[in-house]
């Protein structure tokens, strides 16, 4: 690999980075390539992006993103999204189908180093969208119960009416 294109890579990776609020990092030694495709087409689906770096390049990218530093060893692929919960729910969902192949390291939680117990709790939280729906859920219930309250008065005068 030549410098420019080491460059290149440190480039884009610093860039996608700065926007990134999760960034998770896990060994994934013996894992197959067709199980990574699998990865990476479920990561996209959901709004995050992977990819295999070297360490090196990696960590200047962080850097120069403002994020905090990790210490990387081995093999590793970068999972990262631009809100927090994406990237950790697909490498937690990813690690759990894979257990022998494939082990979350650590990662960067909104700039902050995390390790992979902290990836593993943000991974259990829900996503925006069963959040707005749990929101809504909230803010139906008063008129929910209005329409039960007044629907049970309806029909208690009509069987004294009767």
């Amino acid at each position: 690999m030549t410098k420019i294109q080491k460059n290149e890579i440190i480039e884009s990776l610093t860039t996608q980075f700065k926007s990134s609020e999760a960034i998770v990092v896990a060994d994934y030694r013996g894992t197959s390539h067709k199980d990574l495709e699998s990865l990476r087409v479920a990561a996209a689906e959901i709004g995050a992006k992977v990819q295999v770096a070297k360490n090196s390049l990696v960590s200047i990218a962080l850097k120069n993103a403002g994020q905090e530093a990790l210490e990387l060893s081995g093999t590793s692929i970068f999972i990262w999204s631009d809100d927090q919960i994406s990237a950790c729910k697909a490498a937690d969902k990813f690690a759990t189908a894979n257990k022998e192949t494939f082990s979350i390291k650590s990662g960067v939680i909104e700039g902050k180093a995390a390790d992979a117990a902290t990836v593993n709790q943000f991974a259990k939280l829900p996503g925006r969208e069963e959040l707005l729906g749990m929101l809504a859920s909230v803010w139906m219930g008063p008129v929910r119960n209005f329409t039960v309250g007044l629907d049970a008065l309806r029909i208690k005068k009509e069987e004294e009416a009767a």
